[in-house]
């Protein structure tokens, strides 16, 4: 990891970009069951915090990514907001579990909710947007449906 640091960040989003497009045709051919944590991060005003990745679809997203073999979704989630915008997550809690399809392979989805701290940043490498929106002024270039399941977790 240390090495992909020390690349210019413009080739470093071209290095994720690939090893995408490659992930995604793996997970057609082979349908792994993925496991994975989504990220409902809200700060002291009740705006949740989202993220754009240099890869993948460009769209507003809540942090999250794989869990570990034996990971703790929670331990995951702190690890993974923390990586991916700077911000910490306190008070972090399972919210529910969920099962969707993505690139035809099972994903198995936790919603871990928690009070992020701090400012968030993007690396400019993985991450090319973190910032914190309304909860009903959610951004418009986001996946079908998220806004509406991000309202329903922000209420539980």
């Amino acid at each position: 990891m240390l090495l992909l640091i020390r690349l210019p960040a413009p080739l470093h989003r071209a290095l994720y970009r690939a090893a995408h497009a490659i992930r995604v045709k793996v997970w057609r051919v082979w349908r792994p069951r993925l496991d994975g944590v989504r990220i409902l991060a809200l700060d002291a005003d009740e705006r949740i915090l989202l993220v754009r990745h240099s890869y993948g679809s460009d769209k507003w997203m809540p942090p999250g990514g794989g869990l570990k073999s034996g990971e703790d979704p929670v331990a995951a989630a702190v690890r993974e907001t923390l990586e991916e915008t700077g911000c910490a997550l306190v008070g972090a809690r399972l919210l529910t579990v969920s099962t969707e399809e993505l690139h035809g392979s099972r994903n198995v989805v936790r919603v871990v909710r928690g009070a992020a701290r701090g400012e968030p940043r993007a690396d400019g490498r993985e991450i090319v947007e973190a910032c914190f929106f309304a909860l009903d002024d959610l951004p418009q270039h986001m996946p079908r449906g998220l806004a509406e399941e991000i309202r329903h977790w922000a209420a539980a």
